[in-house]
């Protein structure tokens, strides 16, 4: 199986572009790049994504406003609690293998809902009902991890969290896997600060060699 073209940016480039798109969104200073009409006609024959964001799927968290960028810059994948599952990762994949993306995101947040009724679930032992019991259910390891290293609150929480899902797309993807051992792309994991808008670093795979 032939190995897919590398992207123009490294996976280091690709974490710094949307570095600096989120100071501008801190500071207020938004560019709002390839927003308009001839960005759009631009992208009706293809696209060439420079990242991949996994998120949680929560309302404040619109990944192009936070990282300031536009149509065609980033591949967005949401579920509550970035939670994996077979479409999610099968979505990863395709980003990584189709399109050549040379970072994957892992994007967190304070105060997420889906983290709180993990906890919540865990010390009531009482599970939600419906699919949302599913979503429980694969946050609650984290929640264990969080616990074990004498984390309790929410916030903590999600930024272990964040560190598992990581983790856990690298163990079980090996596509992803693969691309990360041949330098084609990272995975970072980032929690984001609703309070001031700051995108934080707190984990990551594949960038020590860029």
């Amino acid at each position: 199986m032939s190995i897919p073209a590398p992207h123009a940016l490294t996976p280091a480039e690709a974490l710094a572009k949307l570095q600096e798109g989120n100071l501008r969104f801190i500071n207020g200073q938004n560019e709002h790049p390839n927003q308009d009409g001839g960005r759009r006609q631009s992208l009706v024959s293809g696209q060439d994504p420079f990242a991949v964001i996994f998120g949680c799927s929560d309302s404040r968290l619109a990944a192009e406003i936070i990282f300031d960028v536009g149509l065609g810059d980033m591949f967005v994948v949401r579920t509550a609690g970035h939670v994996i599952d077979s479409a999610s990762l099968g979505s990863l994949e395709f980003a990584v293998d189709i399109l050549n993306i040379p970072l994957i995101v892992i994007l967190g947040h304070d105060s997420c809902g889906a983290v709180t009724s993990a906890i919540e679930a865990k010390k009531s032992g009482v599970l939600p009902k419906g699919f949302i019991r599913d979503l429980v259910e694969h946050i609650t390891p984290s929640v264990f991890a969080a616990e074990r290293k004498g984390f309790t609150d929410v916030n903590s929480t999600v930024v272990e969290h964040v560190k598992e899902t990581s983790e856990r797309l690298v163990d079980r993807s090996r596509i992803i896997g693969d691309a990360i051992a041949e330098g084609r792309t990272a995975v970072v994991g980032v929690s984001y600060h609703l309070s001031d808008g700051e995108a934080q670093v707190v984990s990551g795979f594949g960038l020590q060699d860029d």
